[in-house]
């Protein structure tokens, strides 16, 4: 074990009181955030204003990314930005039978440290990930296409409370039972008691495996890491092969949180795969591995609960996001709202809608009643004037993340009737960019060759204005819809209170989240760390809900010590 450099002590001066903090907000559900968001909060400190985290991202480029790890056999990389540019990195490829064998040797002293000292150094690793903000924003944005701006909020502070939301589950969970020794005294009459001592550990379940997305490299893979470390795991972290960075840098900082706080740095690592290697399938089968985190296709999510029975698998895959428009008291508002929903990160988004619900013979608002062909109309207006300047639209929908995306947007068209074409907008800063508007196309509910395109996930830019006979019958299709299909998000426009219960009810009878009247600045496919549920866990979307109790209480058991006393 190495020498320590951060103290307990010192770890908790510096953030005990974050903690506790955190354990308040995830009873209250306030609003809570410790990570500044706005860029200009950076540069005290010691932490890397907007100049520095250019320059640290750049001085990463074309370089190789040495993370002094065992078994490393070679190097491996490839990543291009979406943006156009080669990142030009190499990262070291690990030879899974001296790398794993080697994580695992730091677990005991990790253990023993116990819950609170295990919190407080993921506090310490999330807190240089904040003091780097600027930096992770860029990795992020050239890895997943964010616009810098939702890279530097979604992939920065965000992401950070995220990880910290696990680590406050984790210690809750951990702590539930009492730590040292506790007395245990049964009367027996008039003969003497029977009495023990009893010690309660809790005990990580072995290696866990992270298998990050494209999309959301450090939003979706903090929570993961974090729930995993805390509770007493090595982690071992797969990034996608074309979003290596944002998790290589994050790897770097926690080893050196780790060697600095006594404690094996190799109980985190990294795992990138050379080009059609398909490490992620060798990982997740292995015996070592007892935990894994996925976030990506339902096909793969489905094959990991399947086949990596020796693990325990949480996944985030992928469902039918709907939206019912029965009625509203702001229809502005609503059209702005939607609007936003649907173009933000071109709809590369797990939580963006993709199917608009809206009765044929139209709905009822604050500005007289509108047919569905004036609803269509109206929110493919208020996605084209939103968009309709270059430099907002591409601050708003970044580049798409690959060629599948673009496949998808331009398949879509051929669909139906398109109420919104897509259209190119060129990136000045970045010509390369693949960036494209949104396209809204019109199906009528009833018909077989409408519900096999608006049935299936269609990921990004793409969204279904679909026509049913009532209100009665979209309810109805959004029951089957999150039953069969999956969802993450759910959303609705009613002034009937009648209406809003029978959605509430559909919701809670599938386990879908539900927003309901959302016509200001937060939209249904934005969540808040502390307050609001990413997933159920309860639909096929996904098996797990980012955070809750359940998302961190089976990543270790509590083994019991019993003496005489």
């Amino acid at each position: 074990m190495a020498t320590a450099q951060l103290t307990t002590d010192r770890l908790a001066e510096k953030h005990r009181s974050t903690l506790d903090q955190a354990l308040d907000t995830i009873r209250t559900r306030a609003y809570w955030s410790p990570y500044p968001e706005h860029p200009k909060a950076y540069g005290a400190d010691g932490s890397l204003d907007a100049a520095a985290g250019l320059a640290a991202h750049q001085s990463a480029l074309n370089t190789r990314f040495d993370l002094d790890q065992p078994g490393t056999d070679g190097w491996t990389g490839g990543e291009t930005s979406p943006y156009g540019p080669s990142l030009g990195i190499e990262y070291p490829h690990a030879d899974l039978d001296v790398l794993l064998p080697a994580m695992r040797a730091g677990m005991g002293a990790w253990r023993d440290a116990g819950a609170e000292t295990r919190a407080l150094v993921c506090l310490e690793i999330l807190g240089r990930i904040s003091a780097r903000t600027h930096e992770f924003a860029h990795a992020v944005m050239h890895t997943s296409g964010q616009a810098f701006m939702m890279a530097f909020q979604a992939g920065g502070p965000h992401a950070q409370d995220r990880g910290l939301e696990a680590v406050a589950y984790a210690y809750e969970e951990q702590t539930r039972t009492p730590a040292g020794r506790a007395g245990w005294s049964k009367p027996q009459g008039k003969r003497d008691p029977l009495e023990l001592s009893k010690e309660f550990t809790p005990v990580g379940r072995g290696i866990a495996l992270v298998i990050g997305c494209n999309t959301f490299p450090t939003w979706n893979g903090y929570p993961g890491l974090f729930a995993s470390l805390a509770t007493g795991n090595p982690v071992v972290v797969k990034p996608h092969p074309r979003a290596v960075l944002p998790l290589a840098l994050t790897v770097k900082v926690a080893r050196e949180v780790l060697a600095e706080a006594g404690f094996d740095p190799n109980l985190v690592a990294l795992a990138v795969e050379r080009p059609g290697e398909g490490i992620a399938k060798t990982l997740a089968v292995r015996p070592e591995i007892r935990i894994i985190d996925y976030t990506g296709s339902t096909a793969f999510g489905d094959w990991l609960e399947a086949n990596a029975r020796q693990a325990q698998v949480y996944t985030e895959k992928a469902g039918v996001n709907t939206v019912v428009v029965d009625s509203t008291d702001d229809y502005k508002g609503m059209l702005a709202n939607l609007a936003f929903s649907l173009s933000l990160y071109s709809g590369q988004m797990c939580t963006t809608p993709q199917n608009l619900l809206i009765p044929r013979d139209g709905i009822t608002t604050d500005q007289g009643p509108k047919s569905y062909d004036e609803v269509v109309a109206d929110l493919a207006a208020s996605v084209g004037g939103l968009l309709g300047d270059d430099a907002r639209a591409n601050g708003l929908l970044g580049a798409l993340v690959n060629p599948d995306v673009k496949a998808r947007l331009e398949a879509a068209a051929g669909l139906g009737e398109v109420a919104l074409a897509s259209r190119e907008v060129v990136n000045p800063e970045y010509p390369d960019a693949v960036v494209r508007t949104p396209v809204i196309v019109k199906l009528d509910g009833s018909k077989p060759d409408a519900q096999a395109a608006y049935f299936s996930e269609c990921f990004g830019p793409v969204s279904f204005a679909v026509s049913v006979d009532s209100t009665a019958d979209a309810l109805e299709l959004l029951r089957r819809t999150v039953r069969e299909k999956g969802a993450m998000t759910v959303g609705a426009y009613t002034t009937s209170a009648d209406t809003e219960r029978a959605v509430e009810e559909v919701c809670l009878e599938e386990s879908a989240q539900l927003s309901l009247n959302l016509t200001g600045g937060v939209y249904v496919n934005q969540t808040a760390a502390f307050s609001d549920f990413h997933g159920s866990g309860g639909n096929p979307a996904a098996n797990a809900a980012l955070c809750d109790g359940a998302f961190v209480s089976n990543r270790f058991r509590v083994v019991e010590v019993r003496r005489q006393a």
